[in-house]
C-alpha cells in the first residue's frame, strides 16, 4: 500500500488509498464520513440493506489503525448516521469500537447527521479540531482557508481508462484545504465538478484517486465548475 504526501499549512501529511489521512509529526490519523448504522437508519425507514455496513467500515478503519499506530484519531463528522446510531450497533459493533477507543485516542467532530456527542463509544466530541497550524472540521467554510481538513462532501472523480470510465471517492486539495473521501461502506459520492465542491476550490487543485493499493493523481482546473441548484 503506497501512501502519497502533501504539504499543507507547512505540514507533511500522508493520504492513504484506503481513504485515511496520516500525519507523522503528530502521529494523527484522520477519517471522513463513516456512517456507521446508515444500513440499520435504512431499515427503519422500510428500506432493506445488508446490514453489513457498520462492520465493513470498521474493518476499514481496524486496518488504518494496524498501518499508522496512531496516537490519535480524528473523526471528521458523520461518523454515525444519525444521532441514534450508537444505540442501534451490534453488539459485537460495539465491543469493537470500544476497544479501537480505548487503545486510540478518538476525537468525534460532529457533523450534520451526528450533531449530538455519540453515547458509550469512548473518546472526546467537539464542533471541530484545532492542533498546530492544522483545522479538522466536518463542512469547509466557504472563502479562503489555510490548513482546513474537512469531509462532509464525500467527492469522487472520474478517470478514462482502458476504454471506459471509471468513478472513484478521492481526496481534493489545493495546498489551502484538504477535502478527504468519506470512509463508509454505504456512503455515495459527489463529483469533483459539483458547484458545492468547486467553490471551495476556486484556482483548481489536485485530485487523489483512490485505488487498490495507491493513488491516482491528477490536476483539476475550477474554472467551469458545474451551476448552482437554482
Amino acid at each position: 500500500m503506497s501512501a502519497a504526501p502533501v504539504h499543507l499549512a507547512g505540514e507533511r501529511l500522508m493520504l492513504d488509498p484506503e481513504g485515511g489521512l496520516f500525519w507523522p509529526a503528530r502521529r494523527v490519523l484522520a477519517v471522513a464520513d463513516l456512517h456507521l448504522e446508515k444500513g440499520s437508519a435504512a431499515a427503519v425507514r422500510g428500506s432493506l440493506l445488508p446490514p453489513w455496513d457498520t462492520r465493513a467500515t470498521l474493518d476499514r478503519l481496524a486496518g488504518l489503525l494496524r498501518r499508522y499506530r496512531p496516537e490519535r484519531v480524528v473523526a471528521l463528522g458523520d461518523s454515525f448516521h444519525d444521532d441514534r446510531g450508537a444505540q442501534r450497533l451490534l453488539a459485537a459493533d460495539q465491543a469493537r469500537l470500544a476497544a479501537m477507543t480505548a487503545s486510540f485516542r478518538f476525537v468525534w467532530v460532529r457533523g450534520n447527521h451526528d450533531p449530538s456527542p455519540p453515547e458509550g463509544v469512548g473518546g472526546e466530541s467537539c464542533a471541530e479540531f484545532r492542533l498546530d497550524g492544522l483545522c479538522f472540521r466536518h463542512e469547509a467554510k466557504p472563502g479562503p482557508a489555510l490548513g482546513e481538513l474537512c469531509g462532509h462532501h464525500h467527492p469522487k472523480a472520474a478517470i478514462p481508462t482502458g476504454g471506459t470510465v471509471v468513478s472513484r471517492p478521492c481526496f481534493v486539495f489545493d495546498h489551502r484545504r484538504l477535502m478527504l473521501p468519506a470512509l463508509g461502506a454505504y456512503t455515495g459520492g459527489l463529483d469533483i465538478r459539483d458547484h458545492a465542491i468547486a467553490s471551495l476550490f476556486p484556482r483548481g487543485g489536485r485530485v487523489f484517486l483512490l485505488g487498490r493499493q495507491r493513488l491516482f493523481s491528477f490536476a483539476f482546473a475550477a474554472s467551469r465548475p458545474a451551476p448552482a441548484p437554482a
